[in-house]
């Protein structure tokens, strides 16, 4: 789950994470208050408007502005840039409808840093990244120049220690009285990343102002779904514009999906069978279209639901149903086929994998439908089908 810059901000805020003073804003009068407030209670005339959307990249696609003209220039900014389209190299072509922005006091910087706590999920481990190199272009970085970036893993059991922060901070660069300041702002967002269930939290940038502050210019956390039970406190951070409806859809229902670009749509069961069925269409030559994990006890309800769902996508030419059937049973499954094909008025190629517990049962409900079903053998058999059904072969 991802909230946006001012949110993580606020939780910053709480841990004692440093920042630059802000307010959010949803209209143009509020924009234009905020930068009043800002430079009444700073003392500083420059103020930056920023696009409030859950994608990196918003300053080299214009979503972030410096503004020195006062209240009424950052009012004329934020025209320009509430409700336009942002496109970022993470929004994709199609850009993001900017519906918030956040007010920001303008800091004098001396250099610009990275830093970011991320689960890293082969070592098991919070792992730590800092980079000397902050700013818009660190992907770059980290693709070109790796060894630009310093990176250690935190002991589950002992946690993040002030040695190892100090270690970062001098391989920063930084001085003994910065890297004092450094230890206790990593300390503080080690305590957010476990305390709030997080899967990353990331500072880019994190500046070192000309006065020798250390602070979080910019701020971006993504929380660890898994963890949601015990944060009833999400809910109020969500903001559903910026998330795919058939995900909020799917997930209301049960089921695990996630949108893709391609043109077949895939309904499977398990994680890892729905991993595979996605690499065998792409090995035959085919582009999935979504992910899509039913569960191992999905009923024919749910099978419907699903179909509903890769149907919501213009994108989808044909879908490929792959199912192994242990405690979710073939012959429910073919129910569920059968149902949501009448229901739905499939027009789209359906081919149809399964394996498993009463498989012939399934396997004869689905021929003897008077349905457009093709059967498949195997996952590469079915997968192959499917794609030359999509490419007209």
């Amino acid at each position: 789950m991802k909230i946006h810059e001012y949110q993580a901000k606020q939780l910053f805020a709480r841990y004692g994470v440093p920042i630059p003073k802000g307010y959010p804003a949803f209209t143009l009068a509020e924009a234009e208050q905020a930068a009043e407030k800002l430079i009444t209670e700073t003392g500083i005339p420059v103020v930056v408007v920023k696009a409030q959307i859950h994608a990196g990249g918003r300053g080299k696609g214009g979503g972030v502005k410096v503004v020195k003209g006062g209240p009424a220039e950052a009012k004329k900014v934020a025209e320009q840039i509430l409700g336009m389209q942002l496109v970022t190299h993470q929004t994709g072509p199609e850009g993001q409808k900017v519906r918030r922005l956040y007010i920001e006091q303008g800091l004098d910087i001396a250099r610009e840093l990275y830093v970011a706590l991320v689960v890293d999920r082969d070592a098991r481990r919070v792992a730590v990244m800092a980079s000397t190199e902050g700013g818009m272009d660190i992907e770059a970085v980290a693709h070109d120049t790796p060894e630009k970036i310093t990176s250690l893993h935190i002991d589950p059991i002992t946690g993040l220690g002030a040695w190892q922060a100090r270690r970062i901070g001098f391989a920063l660069g930084l001085d003994k009285t910065q890297v004092a300041k450094f230890v206790k702002l990593l300390l503080a967002l080690y305590d957010l990343f476990i305390k709030e269930d997080c899967s990353l939290c990331e500072i880019n940038p994190l500046i070192v102002s000309k006065s020798g502050d250390i602070v979080a210019l910019d701020g971006k956390i993504n929380f660890d779904d898994n963890g949601d039970f015990r944060h009833k406190e999400w809910h109020d951070l969500r903001d559903l514009d910026e998330e795919d409806p058939v995900e909020m859809e799917a997930k209301a229902a049960g089921l695990s999906y996630v949108s893709l670009d391609g043109d077949i749509g895939c309904l499977v069961n398990g994680a890892g069978l729905a991993m595979a069925t996605m690499d065998i269409i792409k090995t035959y030559g085919g582009n999935p279209a979504n992910f899509l994990d039913v569960g191992g006890g999905a009923n024919k309800e749910q099978v419907t639901k699903a179909f509903s769902m890769i149907l919501k996508s213009p994108k989808v030419k044909g879908i490929f149903v792959n199912i192994f059937g242990g405690i979710m049973k073939c012959d429910v499954i073919a129910q569920g086929v059968i149902a949501a094909t009448k229901e739905l008025g499939l027009q789209v190629p359906l081919v149809v994998r399964l394996e498993g517990t009463n498989v012939e049962m399934g396997r004869k409900l689905l021929a003897e439908s008077g349905l457009a079903i093709q059967p498949a053998d195997t996952m590469a058999d079915g997968a192959k089908k499917i794609v030359a059904a999509v490419k007209g072969r």
